[in-house]
């Protein structure tokens, strides 16, 4: 075949080819995949929010609850098994890394409620205006993991229908695209209630002693004059 047929012939082959990857999904891998990578990457931000605030607020509970050293000794532990975990966006790959990051996560949170249980007993603690503004940066940031976690589950459905979806499912065998993990239902019960960190709330009011019953004085009738006799 003459090389100038042969070149002729090579553009509209790669053309076709890479209709060929169009059509079968293989941009709609490139797209997903970022999205998941780009939906993980916010989860994984605000679960380093969260972890950054850890040191300080101990440290404020510190200063009035010193002595509650195993509930204090939980969260710093919590927090260093947190970051112990390289959490990357690789993690996916590898649904034993993910359930040891998502187990440490929930363990964060069970400590964190712990320590606003205890926290509730010291007055002059809910008082502080740091306390204060730690637990509304906390509750804050609670929200925001809960956004992120739910904006994850839903891109990874989308991704995980695509590989598993006929004609994609070939495209991903080809180039080795596989399902990634999500959270689960056992993992989603140990994570999804946020810490309880509302203390603003004022005390009920205490009911007054009920009052004794008064009565109203006894009303005396005038007794009837006698007349004299005429």
């Amino acid at each position: 075949m003459p090389i100038q047929l042969m070149r002729l012939l090579k553009y509209p082959l790669l053309m076709l080819f890479a209709l060929q990857l169009s059509g079968c999904g293989y941009n709609t891998f490139q797209s997903s995949d970022e999205d998941v990578k780009a939906a993980w990457a916010e989860v994984l931000n605000q679960y380093q929010r969260r972890a950054d605030l850890v040191p300080n607020l101990v440290n404020v509970v510190k200063g009035y609850a010193g002595h509650e050293k195993d509930v204090l000794t939980q969260v710093t532990e919590a927090r260093s098994r947190v970051g112990s975990i390289n959490a990357t966006p690789e993690l996916l790959n590898d649904e034993e890394a993910f359930k040891k990051f998502i187990a440490a996560q929930g363990q964060m949170t069970s400590a964190l409620s712990r320590l606003m249980v205890v926290s509730e007993n010291y007055p002059q603690l809910k008082a502080d205006r740091l306390f204060s503004e730690l637990q509304a940066e906390l509750a804050g940031t609670e929200n925001r993991i809960t956004v992120a976690r739910n904006r994850y589950i839903k891109t990874v459905k989308d991704y995980n229908v695509t590989v598993r979806s006929f004609p994609t499912n070939l495209t991903a065998m080809i180039f080795g695209y596989k399902t990634k993990p999500s959270f689960t239902v056992e993992n989603e019960q140990a994570i999804a209630v946020p810490p309880k960190v509302d203390f603003g709330a004022p005390a009920p009011a205490q009911q007054s002693a009920p009052q004794p019953m008064t009565l109203p004085p006894p009303v005396i009738q005038p007794q009837p004059q006698a007349v004299p006799a005429q």
